[in-house]
């Protein structure tokens, strides 16, 4: 054996630089989340969380499941939210003891708070790309989800 490593293939190549990218891309929506967020009194993580509940109130499960999550860390976060009065907990009908997240008014104010300084850096990344490729970037993202999704843990 030489001790050299075998050349990647063109499909790992790919594969890695495409990793890198989201990792990158996630990063600097992480740290544009928590910049919109901070002054709402939110983290990135809590917003996160709020979004997924605010259209309807969802278990923590289905909150992690939504937002690609674990369900302890959604637990831990949905847990300082309703501590810290931006959420509560409410009776699922649909099974006893997992209760629903729901957005409460000061959640919702919050989430509002938001909404003006993430229009401005909505408008700034379609400034830059253009609405037309904007919409092909969130379309190929989409498409890539999707595939993961269907590869499950053996890709």
């Amino acid at each position: 054996m030489s001790g050299r490593r075998a050349e990647p293939t063109p499909e790992q190549t790919l594969l890695a630089d495409s990793a890198l990218a989201v990792f990158r891309l996630n990063g600097q929506f992480l740290a544009l989340a928590e910049e919109l967020a901070r002054p709402a009194g939110l983290t990135a993580a809590w917003w996160q969380v709020l979004g997924a509940v605010l259209p309807t109130p969802l278990p923590v499960s289905g909150i992690a499941r939504e937002m690609g999550l674990t369900r302890q860390s959604v637990q831990r976060i949905a847990d300082l939210l309703v501590e810290r009065g931006f959420a509560a907990y409410r009776d699922n009908p649909a099974h006893r003891r997992a209760k629903l997240v729901e957005v409460i008014p000061a959640g919702l104010a919050a989430v509002r708070d938001i909404a003006p300084q993430q229009r401005a850096a909505a408008r700034r990344l379609v400034d830059e790309l253009g609405e037309r490729r904007a919409r092909e970037v969130r379309d190929a993202l989409q498409e890539l989800v999707a595939a993961m999704e269907r590869l499950g843990d053996g890709v």
